[in-house]
């Protein structure tokens, strides 16, 4: 578009314009005259893209005269969310009117302030909203409602213009002194070595938001003309030379207001920067460092308060862990809980304040922040801290301080029964010993239940249990608990519902069970009920657990084993008609470990039954009962610890039943061996009574047995016809040779030769006769391996023909005739008794053969050495004969097999 040059007149004749506005020059402008005359040019682009002509401009209206007011400046209102019309701010030297544009105006110009300004001392500020006016005691800012904010800035203005959100304020030229108001001009002037001969202006960039200097300097050759382009502010000197002023970076700025301690500036240059959170977290985190440094507490726990979800809060925590702060550290930690940002030490730690200040009525309220009962235990309210951890299932919390702090081993116990299997066996492990040496009896009974767990896997409350929010109700007095948010229905036990009938409560006579079965007969038979099925193997708590915490309780341990033992595998020892034997519970889910259960419950109750007894008769009851777990064939105990056991008490039965139950049979009679070496007379006929019970099964104890009645004269004397019968049965049973016999008897000077004469001269006589008895089988023997060898020399001659004498046949027995057939056997057949092509003796080749396979198992073990030599040593002598005997160990074979 062209533009030309026209003159403007109002209806006294040609003035100056001395103040314009062009906002938007196609559509409106505006222009002031020198006179007080606004003239509005509206639709200016219509005009010219309409007309042919550029000289031709539409028709201006006068909006405002006051021919004694100069206009000096004037600024369009943009159009805004508030205000949705344009205005039109006039300024004179007296006066700030706004003129509505848009719309429904006013006919006139609106005064709405009655202080004016010189011409260039006015501008609309970077949001086109308000009208900044610059006089020498202020700046001010007018809106069309009127005068609005007031800056305190003094001096004489000659210029003021806009850059972003800076204000900037040039001062006419002035001689630079020494006695300057301002210490800009004071510094200048002692810097400049001629400053009294130049006139120079100053320059001032001022942040009305902050309220700050952001900039001041003198420009020597003065300041023609400022303009803000490109983001940076551009002086133009008188002398021609442009200087550009660089805004610093944020930054900076804000490093420079730290070293200064201008933090609450800090934070002000940060709002109007639009700085992110964390950056103004950042600076709320200085100040309260400076604010704490100086001592004022409570002024840097409120600039803490805004680093919430950006500064760790542990770093606020340990500054204000001081008991004499501690009030700040509990707002901090209140903030923290309401912005939803704390975890559980934050509660814990608050609910720690709150007792630690003795605040009941915020440990109340501080229920529906946290859960964690051990802040406010230590400080006394137990009540408040079982209330939070029950709250929460907190089980350990719970019972921890019902326990060891309030010591409610009542209610403990009530809880504990509440609780799963698992949460209950942890918990017992932990406080059994202490519940038990105050509610022994009780706390049996829940370990009791506890092992012996049916399949439900659930404890019955005790029946004598009231809830305590039951007995709470019933006090005269509300406690404060009642004013919380407690839901009563969820610990009052529910009321069982009777269930509702069914066809099997119908009585015959009931005319609906009538009706019920008028088409009876045209239903299909109702199948037999399903078998149950198998009960499922159930995983059963280890009684093992719980025996130390029954260290000082004996009486309640047995009655706890005995109890277990009963209901959970259906054994007892008890003889009392009045204690029925149980079945057993369902099968275990481990049955190796249920078996190790088994046998650890009854070890300790034998050793109970051996050790217990205040009195003989009780101590005597209970070594009946350790008797019969001994003689049982069904309780499972370990022997070798039951023998230990018997052997420490001393109890004599159970040792000699054990004995006897393990087949130990020489240990039972050493044992009364050495009851009669103590001098108990009774021990020797003991001894005796043993071996008759037990030798016959168990030969070798009767050498043991000779031996010791033989050991000393008092013992032969009174047992002269037991040695007897021994020695019978000795020799009846051939234990032991006549010589070893001899041996034993003659090891001292006891036994003399009359006591064993007749039994010596059997023996002798006996041993005489099986010489003998030897002697003729021997002969016999050798007259048998001479005949045999004179055979077979008979038949290994060729040269001497050999005679048959037989006449009949072996086969028919009848007279042999011809043809006929001999073996060299002396065997002879008739030929046609014999099978085709036989030439052997049938018999004799059988015998024959069996001889032959006997001696190539013979030659075969002969090279098996590893199982000659297993039998050398199990029988020595006898290994050799028999290998003599079979030919293994004849030279001649030696002599054949090397060759």
């Amino acid at each position: 578009m062209a533009w030309q040059d026209h003159r403007l007149h109002s209806s006294g004749g040609m003035e100056n314009i001395t103040g314009t506005d062009d906002r938007d020059v196609s559509s409106s402008p505006n222009n002031g005259l020198g006179d007080g005359t606004v003239l509005l040019y509206r639709h200016l682009d219509q005009s010219l893209a309409s007309s042919s002509s550029l000289t031709s401009l539409p028709k201006p209206r006068t909006v405002h005269e006051s021919p004694t007011e100069p206009i000096t400046g004037l600024g369009f209102r943009e159009v805004t969310e508030d205000s949705p019309h344009v205005f039109l701010f006039i300024l004179t030297v007296n006066h700030v009117l706004s003129y509505q544009t848009s719309g429904r105006g006013a006919a006139s110009a609106t005064v709405i302030d009655e202080i004016g300004a010189g011409l260039g001392c006015a501008t609309m500020d970077h949001h086109a909203k308000d009208l900044i006016v610059a006089r020498d005691e202020a700046i001010y800012a007018c809106s069309p409602e009127g005068r609005g904010t007031c800056w305190a800035v003094e001096g004489h203005k000659s210029a003021i213009h806009t850059h972003l959100n800076y204000l900037i304020i040039v001062s006419p030229p002035i001689i630079p002194t020494g006695s300057h108001p301002s210490a800009t001009v004071r510094h200048f002037s002692s810097a400049a070595h001629n400053a009294g001969d130049m006139d120079a202006s100053k320059v001032t960039v001022f942040d009305p938001d902050n309220k700050i200097t952001a900039y001041s300097a003198m420009f020597s050759q003065g300041a023609r003309q400022v303009i803000s382009a490109w983001g940076n502010i551009y002086v133009l000197t008188n002398d021609g030379v442009l200087k550009a002023l660089i805004e610093k970076p944020t930054s900076v700025k804000l490093d420079m207001l730290y070293s200064r301690s201008l933090l609450p500036l800090a934070l002000n240059l940060a709002k109007t920067q639009r700085l992110d959170d964390a950056s103004v977290a950042d600076i709320h985190q200085h100040y309260g460092n400076q604010l704490y440094a100086k001592g004022d507490y409570d002024a840097a726990m409120q600039q803490f308060v805004q680093t919430i979800g950006h500064l760790q809060p542990s770093y606020v925590i340990r500054k204000f862990l001081d008991a004499q702060r501690i009030h700040n550290l509990v707002t901090y930690l209140q903030e923290l809980h309401s912005l939803g940002l704390a975890n559980a030490d934050h509660t814990r730690l608050l609910l720690n304040t709150y007792t630690k200040l003795k605040d009941v009525s915020r440990l109340d309220i501080a229920f529906r922040f946290g859960y964690s009962d051990q802040s406010v235990s230590p400080g006394g309210y137990f009540e408040h801290a079982s209330y939070l951890a029950k709250k929460y299932e907190r089980h350990e919390d719970y019972l921890r301080i019902q326990i060891e702090d309030a010591e409610n081993y009542k209610d403990a116990l009530s809880y504990l029964r509440k609780l799963g299997p698992d949460a209950t066996e942890s918990n017992l492990a932990r406080y059994g010993r202490a519940m038990l040496a105050n509610l022994p009896v009780e706390t049996t009974q829940l370990l009791i239940d506890l092992c012996t767990m049916s399949a439900s896997g659930t404890l019955a409350p005790e029946p004598e249990d009231v809830p305590p929010a039951v007995a709470r109700a019933n006090t005269a007095g509300p406690s404060y608990l009642s004013y919380l948010a407690l839901n009563r229905n969820s610990i009052v036990a529910e009321i069982p519902i009777p269930p509702s009938p069914s066809i099997k409560t119908v009585k015959m006579n009931d005319p609906v069970s009538r009706r019920g079965s008028l088409h009876e007969g045209s239903r299909p038979p109702t199948p037999p009920p399903a078998l149950p099925p198998p009960p499922k193997p159930v995983k059963r708590l280890s009684p093992r657990l719980y025996f130390a915490h029954f260290v000082d309780h004996m009486d309640q341990f047995v009655l706890f084993l005995e109890t277990v033992a009963r209901r959970r595998w259906g054994q007892t020892v008890s003889v009392d008609p009045g204690s029925p034997v149980e079945p057993p519970l369902e099968p275990p889910a481990d049955v190796q470990a249920d078996r190790e259960d088994q046998v650890a419950v009854w070890n300790t109750l034998l050793e109970l039954y051996l050790t217990l007894g205040d009195d003989d008769a009780e101590a005597r009851k209970n070594r009946e009962k350790g008797m019969r777990v001994l003689q049982s064939s069904t309780i499972p105990y370990d022997p070798t610890h039951a023998l230990i056991l018997c052997a420490t008490r001393g109890y004599t039965e159970g040792l000699v039943l054990l004995w006897e139950h393990m087949g130990m049979y020489e240990d039972v009679l050493r044992f009364w061996m050495d009851k009669d070496k103590e001098g108990d007379r009774e021990a020797s006929a003991e001894v005796v009574r043993q071996l008759k019970a037990y030798g016959r099964a168990h030969p070798h104890l009767y050498p043991l047995v000779l031996r010791f009645l033989t050991s000393s004269g008092e013992l032969l004397g009174r047992h002269q016809q037991d040695v007897r019968d021994v020695l019978e049965h000795i020799n009846r049973e051939s234990i032991m040779p006549p010589l070893g016999v001899i041996q034993v008897l003659s090891r001292n000077g006891v036994a003399s030769v009359g006591l064993v004469k007749e039994w010596m001269m059997t023996r002798i006589k006996e041993a005489r006769d099986e010489i003998q008895a030897d002697q003729e089988w021997t002969a016999s023997y050798r007259m048998e391996t001479a005949a045999n060898l004179r055979q077979v020399e008979d038949l290994s001659d060729p040269e001497h023909p050999r005679v048959f004498h037989v006449t009949r046949c072996t086969s028919c027995g009848g007279q042999l005739d011809l043809p006929s057939v001999h073996f060299m056997c002396n065997h002879s057949y008739h030929q046609r008794c014999l099978p085709d092509n036989e030439t052997e003796y049938p018999n004799c080749a059988r015998e024959y053969g069996m001889i032959q396979e006997i001696r190539r198992n013979n030659e075969r073990l002969a090279d098996q050495h590893d199982v000659f030599l297993e039998e050398v040593r199990d029988d020595g002598f006898k290994a050799v004969a028999e290998g003599f005997g079979r030919g293994a160990l004849n030279w001649a074979r030696v002599e054949e097999a090397s060759a």
